[in-house]
């Protein structure tokens, strides 16, 4: 996927948002960021108390989180080109009710390594992205939105988090999935899968508010890099509780590696989102 910058709002700013990681630095102000194959033959016990296959287990994650309401989660994406890795970290809770979380987002220092930059609140829901604390020009009390079908990458990326949601409805299209082992995550046993995601796939048995963008992230990423390796990590009920995903995209020659991780945990948690009114979302030019 070769992402382009823009330097306009609404669907033009959707590339502004995404920033070339290169080996020398990352501006962290203009980041944000600038049928299922069974293979193995240990599963998890579904509801009836017999074991599933590995490729079943990850199939019905986003099934298991909508029942499970709701949780607190906890993200990072770490992005490596030549020698310069940086790292994005996320941290609020998902209503999978509703498709909707709402995260704090902390971006890395800047090139020189000095001052912090302010977190920026993000609001996930179908289809789009808002964003509080943007900077690059936009008041402190406007939001800003951002269609994700619009983005190269459907946003799997170009956040700085990946929609748990959304990283889950990947685990749709994924083929060769195998049994790992279980060990302890946080207190709790896991079971720990691998397998690797087609991102196509995932689109076309995608649920409707996922739709749009795995669909514009499997026309951007291409066939070459439309192949998502992964590990997933599901407790005794099924329920997904770590996935990481690595993604890689080629930005101005260079080809970038993208770690994205996910932690869910504290299920049933109040997880209330508000959407911003149409008066607070920034309708201006967004600097780059």
């Amino acid at each position: 996927m070769t992402v382009r910058r823009q330097r306009r709002g609404g669907a033009g700013f959707a590339g502004a948002v995404v920033t070339g990681v290169t080996a020398a630095a990352v501006t962290a102000a203009g980041v944000l960021v600038a049928g299922c194959g069974v293979g193995g033959s240990s599963g998890s016990a579904g509801p009836d108390g017999q074991t599933a296959e590995p490729g079943q287990v990850v199939a019905r994650a986003v099934d298991a989180l909508v029942g499970a309401r709701s949780s607190k989660a906890s993200t990072s994406m770490e992005m490596a080109v030549g020698g310069t890795r940086v790292t994005i970290r996320g941290e609020g809770v998902y209503d999978f009710t509703r498709r909707m979380g709402q995260l704090k987002v902390v971006l890395p220092k800047d090139a020189a390594g000095a001052e912090e930059h302010r977190p920026i609140t993000e609001l996930l829901a179908p289809g789009a992205l808002y964003m509080k604390n943007r900077g690059a020009g936009v008041p402190a009390d406007k939001w800003v939105r951002v269609d994700t079908a619009t983005l190269p990458d459907g946003n799997l990326v170009t956040g700085g988090v990946t929609d748990p949601m959304v990283a889950a409805e990947l685990l749709r299209g994924a083929g060769a999935v195998r049994f790992v082992g279980e060990e302890d995550l946080a207190g709790v046993r896991v079971r720990h899968y691998r397998g690797t995601a087609d991102i196509p796939r995932a689109a076309g048995a995608a649920g409707p508010h996922a739709r749009g963008s795995l669909a514009a992230a499997a026309k951007g990423f291409g066939r070459s890099k439309g192949a998502v390796p992964f590990d997933a990590y599901f407790d005794a009920r099924g329920l997904l509780r770590k996935l990481r995903q690595q993604f890689s995209y080629v930005n101005g020659g260079r080809t970038v590696a993208v770690a994205s991780t996910t932690l869910l945990y504290g299920f049933g948690v109040p997880a209330a989102v508000r959407l911003p009114a149409a008066r607070d979302i920034y309708a201006g030019k967004i600097e780059s």
